[in-house]
């Protein structure tokens, strides 16, 4: 019995260890990833949520927005999809709360698609994803911040959308221990979406 015991604790220290290596490797592409820009033309800009404060944009959301109204304004993209739920606000959700922020910034309305209704990402990619089925769209630039690209990359392909991956700019305000966390826990999220679990 002590010996069944000791050969099953060992065998989990071993399995332990392979998948804090598989977590470690997946985050070095993910940090590599996070500072690629490969925006070039495509059918449509997705802008990931973040955090709105009562019909306002956090300044996280602000910068993936005002990134994405940049590659609008270079005419890589005709529309812009904004995605993200309510998040407990009963009165704005993200993805509204950016279309509003892009209309008053010059972005004609028609040109904005929103899905309000995620709330988490692999939610929110499965609408934007079916948005673009429905719209006959086949390709897209995908904006957020640098660490998030390489799962959100990840979970469109699996969808049959063709990405490129366009970090909002800097995450200055994230020291080195903080992005290496955000990378560990990425690689995390993807991990379990390999084996079926969405986060």
């Amino acid at each position: 019995m002590k010996r069944a015991l000791a050969g099953l604790l060992a065998l989990a220290v071993l399995l332990s260890i392979l998948f804090l290596g598989y977590l470690f490797r997946v985050a070095r592409k993910i940090e590599r990833q996070s500072t690629i820009d490969e925006a070039q033309a495509a059918d449509v800009i997705i802008v990931l949520g973040a955090a709105q404060y009562r019909g306002k944009p956090s300044p996280i959301l602000q910068a993936r927005l005002n990134h994405a109204l940049i590659l609008y304004l270079r005419g890589l993209a005709p529309y812009i999809l904004t995605t993200g739920g309510a998040g407990g606000d009963p009165d704005f959700t993200e993805g509204e709360v950016g279309r509003a922020y892009l209309t008053e910034h010059g972005v004609p309305p028609e040109a904005i698609i929103v899905d309000p209704e995620g709330a988490t990402t692999a939610q929110s990619l499965d609408a934007a994803a079916e948005t673009m089925r429905r719209m006959n769209l086949h390709l897209c630039i995908v904006v957020s911040d640098g660490y998030h690209i390489f799962r959100v990359k990840r979970l469109l392909e699996s969808r049959g959308i063709r990405v490129y991956g366009s970090p909002r700019p800097s995450t200055a305000y994230v020291n080195p221990g903080q992005l290496r966390w955000l990378y560990l826990r990425q690689a995390l999220g993807y991990a379990l979406w390999r084996i079926g679990i969405n986060i």
